[in-house]
């Protein structure tokens, strides 16, 4: 959930109750839109990325996220696939989202990386339905725009079978299954994916 300013680092100074001031806690100061642009500009691709999905959820699906979500497949990892850290003590996450059959085409493999130091996650095979490889779509450790980028219009693809996720940031990848969501990118060695997946990598 976004509240209104957060697109700017609006903070309230840590007060979540500011109703009641009248003062520089509760006003809006429009001059954090154009000193945290790059803030902005991150919620706005986001945002205008998701109304893509809406659209296609609608058109395609009739469906909504939470639908959508609940009827896909999640697989939860740790830095290695498959392996996930639940314990207290744990800084690293990560997961796969596969929609099925009559759902939006496309899988993402989300990392956190909570630790001081950065991680190498694995990376999932690429199946032999899809129409990319992995592609970079959220790194919050990059600056801006290499931050969000625009799937349909900027496909950035990963290499190799691992991700490096930098210390206290996140990253979200993309892979289509096909080109519905934006032009089909080829895969750099699909022969090396299907090695992957023939060693249960």
């Amino acid at each position: 959930m976004l509240l209104m300013g957060d697109e700017m680092r609006r903070t309230q100074r840590g007060n979540n109750n500011a109703y009641c001031q009248d003062n520089e806690v509760s006003w809006l100061d429009w001059s954090l839109l154009e000193r945290h642009a790059d803030l902005h500009r991150f919620v706005r691709t986001a945002i205008a990325q998701r109304l893509r999905w809406i659209k296609a959820e609608e058109g395609l699906l009739g469906v909504s996220l939470n639908e959508l979500l609940r009827s896909s497949k999640m697989d939860w990892h740790g830095v290695r696939l498959g392996q996930p850290d639940w314990t207290d003590d744990s800084h690293s996450i990560a997961c796969t989202i596969r929609v099925g059959p009559d759902q939006p085409p496309f899988w993402l493999h989300l990392m956190r990386n909570a630790y001081w130091e950065a991680l190498d996650f694995d990376l999932p095979a690429v199946p032999d339905t899809a129409v990319s490889g992995w592609q970079r779509w959220v790194d919050t450790a990059r600056e801006s725009p290499e931050d969000i980028l625009d799937i349909a219009g900027a496909p950035c693809l990963v290499q190799g079978r691992q991700y490096r996720v930098m210390p206290r940031s996140m990253a979200a990848l993309l892979l289509r299954i096909d080109a519905r969501f934006g032009p089909a990118v080829e895969l750099e060695n699909p022969a090396s994916n299907r090695t992957q997946q023939q060693n249960g990598l």
